[in-house]
């Protein structure tokens, strides 16, 4: 699996928020996105998965131009699959239900099948217990957990976390990122969103800075948070050690 950005350009009214962005990416790659808030991180990962129609340019996913007119998304969005950072949970849904809606309803999975794929997850990321329980019986952390379940539910190639963290008290952060630390190296491409920097430099292949909806620069965390070229991420990763976040 590789993952293509060419030229990608994306406005809202007047206001340019993606201006040609180009990146290539590898299979199993662990991409982080820091840069500050309307950077336009968020808006790149929902053009990836198809959220957001592109003005310019092309994604491609092994050689495949995803981002065509007229193209089906739903398809793609079986390969790339994304959590947001306010969970999406259906709230009439039993943590089960959430999970196996998809398996069953787009990927044909029995009821059966499906309960089995959810249980082994569920196991696997220590929230068995939550099987039956509904998403306002549980906390954050839990919920952004069991979204992070779903979107593995379907088996996707590419992974993308927006913000994942940011909707949780500082407290549950870190069972969160927990979960992230335990996909690296399963063969996953995961692209993330985050402000949380020293979480980026422990868990990145690479670290990308955006600004302005380009990216500034782009390296390994220690050539990025150690010795940055470019003089915004530089200004960027002054402001964060000033708050302690880094």
């Amino acid at each position: 699996m590789k993952l293509q950005l060419r030229d990608v350009t994306k406005s809202f009214a007047e206001r340019v928020v993606l201006s040609g962005i180009t990146l290539d990416v590898k299979a199993g790659e662990v991409v982080s996105f820091i840069g500050s808030s309307g950077s336009g991180k968020t808006t790149l990962l929902r053009c990836i998965n198809l959220l957001e129609p592109i003005d310019e340019g092309a994604i491609l996913l092994d050689g495949d131009e995803i981002t065509r007119v007229g193209r089906d998304p739903n398809p793609v969005r079986r390969r790339i699959g994304i959590v947001f950072q306010s969970f999406n949970l259906f709230p009439h849904m039993s943590v089960k239900r959430n999970i196996t809606l998809a398996l069953t309803q787009v990927l044909g999975k029995t009821v059966v099948e499906a309960n089995e794929i959810a249980r082994s997850l569920l196991s696997r990321f220590d929230l068995i217990d939550k099987f039956d329980a509904y998403p306002d019986q549980l906390s954050g952390g839990q919920q952004q957990r069991v979204a992070i379940v779903r979107a593995l539910a379907m088996s996707p190639e590419v992974l993308l976390f927006d913000e994942v963290t940011s909707a949780l008290d500082p407290e549950l952060v870190g069972e969160v990122l927990d979960v992230i630390r335990e996909l690296k190296g399963s063969g996953i491409t995961m692209l993330i969103a985050t402000h949380e920097m020293s979480f980026a430099s422990e868990i990145s292949d690479r670290v990308c800075f955006l600004v302005a909806g380009c990216i500034a620069e782009q390296g390994t965390p220690q050539q990025m948070f150690s010795n940055p070229t470019d003089e915004r991420t530089k200004q960027f990763l002054r402001r964060v050690h000033a708050v302690g976040n880094l």
